[in-house]
């Protein structure tokens, strides 16, 4: 569910801006108010708050400051103006200084609606964005411990990139590939990657299984097994095991539902 903020002088425009917005069909689950910038911005700050709509002409702090010092405090947060066709040109400046969108009164149902669904859009893209962005870290970080290992570490990851998705791939299949005996690998690959064979090739099956729940529109069978896994259940109890949550729900709270 999101935090929405609204920011307007105004005491009867800012509740009915607030009653303008369908909570369910926007997941919006808490909604702020504030009649100045100065007090949004502690809003800003205790609140967390993901979306802002914010009127232009207010006392003591105008609209563009305040959205300027709440993106110095969360430069994540999405920020909308609320303005009159007086400031129309004031509105357009605005998006050249890092306000993401406007909408000019008076506002409708539909009006708002439509800015926060174009605000959330950009919200899932950044977060999923982010959460790809970190699991290629992940994933480099189980390639490449610190240790250096020997010189057979090239060799078994490229074979592991090769053949990872492979359900039958097992530490006997690597061993051919390296020309080593399996034991003599089981001990091996421990000593290069600091951990076992078996929690090596799960540990890269489900990091590449998250970029393709969030970047790919596959069932989560389908991803099950262009990363290894041919049964879907096991996919999912591992999935779940290792990070707290099934894949129907890592890929929604990401915000990479498709």
């Amino acid at each position: 569910m999101y935090k929405l903020l609204i920011v307007e002088d105004e005491p009867l425009i800012r509740k009915g801006i607030s009653k303008l917005i369908d909570h369910e069909e926007l997941a919006v689950g808490s909604v702020f108010e504030a009649a100045d910038g100065i007090f949004a911005l502690k809003i800003v700050k205790s609140e967390k708050p993901d979306i802002v709509l914010t009127d232009i002409n207010m006392p003591g702090m105008d609209g563009l400051e305040f959205a300027k010092k709440a993106r110095e405090l969360n430069p994540a947060i999405k920020i909308a103006v609320i303005t009159g066709y007086d400031y129309f040109d004031y509105a357009v400046t605005a998006l050249k200084t890092g306000v993401d969108d406007y909408v000019l009164k008076p506002v409708s149902r539909e009006d708002i609606t439509n800015i926060i669904k174009k605000l959330i859009t950009r919200i899932k893209a950044e977060r999923v964005e982010s959460e790809v962005r970190k699991t290629y870290e992940r994933l480099a970080e189980i390639k490449n411990p610190d240790d250096e290992g020997t010189d057979y570490r090239k060799e078994i990851r490229a074979v592991m990139d090769k053949r990872f998705n492979e359900p039958e791939f097992s530490l006997k299949e690597l061993a051919k590939e390296v020309a080593l005996s399996p034991g003599y690998l089981s001990t091996l690959f421990k000593d290069i990657f600091g951990i076992t064979f078996h929690d090596y090739l799960t540990a890269e099956r489900l990091e590449r299984a998250k970029i393709l729940l969030l970047s790919t529109g596959l069932k989560n069978y389908e991803v099950a097994e262009q990363v290894g896994f041919p049964d879907p259940n096991y996919f999912s109890t591992a999935f779940k095991k290792r990070f707290g949550m099934s894949p129907s729900h890592y890929r929604s709270s990401a915000g990479g539902d498709k």
